[in-house]
C-alpha cells in the first residue's frame, strides 16, 4: 500500500478491510447456494454523551502498525460531546490531513456512514473499548480496545463468503510522537 489514509470518510483501518474483501470476492453477488451471512449484533439505540465520554482515551495522534508495508497516522478528536472526528495523515508530521471521517451520536445511535452509504454503528461501549457492527452495506465488525494510556488496538473481523474465509486483522495504535517515560 502506497499511502495510509482514509477515503470516502472512513478510517484507514476500515478502508483496508473493505479493499481486502473486494479482492477476495466479497463484492460479488452471492450464489443461491452461498452460505448465509451471520447476522450482526444489534446496535445500541440508547447511547448517551455520558457513554461517549468513556472513550476520551482515544483522543490524540496515533501511529498504526500491523500487517502492512509501512505505518499509517491518524488523529482522533471529539469535536463536541457527540462527534468523534478521525483525521488521516500522509506522514508522522501530521501536517496535512488526507481525509476526515466522523462518528456521530444521533437518536441514541453512535456510528459512521461513508460516501458510498456503508454504515457501521456501536454495539458495545465501555471504559476500555467500543465495538462497531455493520448496519447498511458494510460487512465487517471493528473494535477499538485500549491496552494502556499510550496504546490501543484496532481489531477488524469479517465474515466468510463463498470465495474467501472469515478473517481478522489487528492494528497496534501507539501514541505519536511517543510519550517519554519519566
Amino acid at each position: 500500500m502506497a499511502r495510509m489514509k482514509t477515503r470516502y470518510g472512513i478510517p484507514f483501518i476500515v478502508l483496508t478491510l473493505a479493499a481486502g474483501l473486494v479482492f477476495a470476492g466479497a463484492g460479488c453477488a452471492q450464489k443461491p447456494n452461498a452460505p448465509a451471512q451471520t447476522p450482526a449484533k444489534p446496535v445500541l439505540k440508547n447511547i448517551t454523551t455520558a457513554d461517549l465520554a468513556k472513550l476520551r482515551w482515544i483522543e490524540g495522534s496515533w501511529r498504526g502498525t500491523g500487517d502492512i508495508d509501512k505505518p499509517f497516522y491518524e488523529r482522533y478528536k471529539f469535536e463536541n460531546d457527540a462527534t468523534l472526528a478521525v483525521e488521516s495523515f500522509e506522514d508522522e508530521q501530521f501536517t496535512k490531513a488526507t481525509d476526515v471521517s466522523r462518528f456521530v451520536l444521533k437518536d441514541g445511535e453512535f456510528g459512521s456512514t461513508d460516501a458510498e452509504s456503508r454504515r457501521s454503528a456501536a454495539s458495545a461501549i465501555d471504559a476500555n473499548s467500543v465495538t462497531f457492527e455493520p448496519v447498511v452495506k458494510a460487512r465487517n465488525t471493528f473494535r477499538f480496545e485500549r491496552e494502556s494510556e499510550n496504546s490501543w488496538k484496532a481489531i477488524l473481523t469479517w465474515p466468510a463468503t463463498d470465495k474467501a474465509p472469515a478473517g481478522q486483522r489487528i492494528y497496534k495504535m501507539e501514541r505519536w510522537p511517543p510519550v517519554e517515560k519519566k
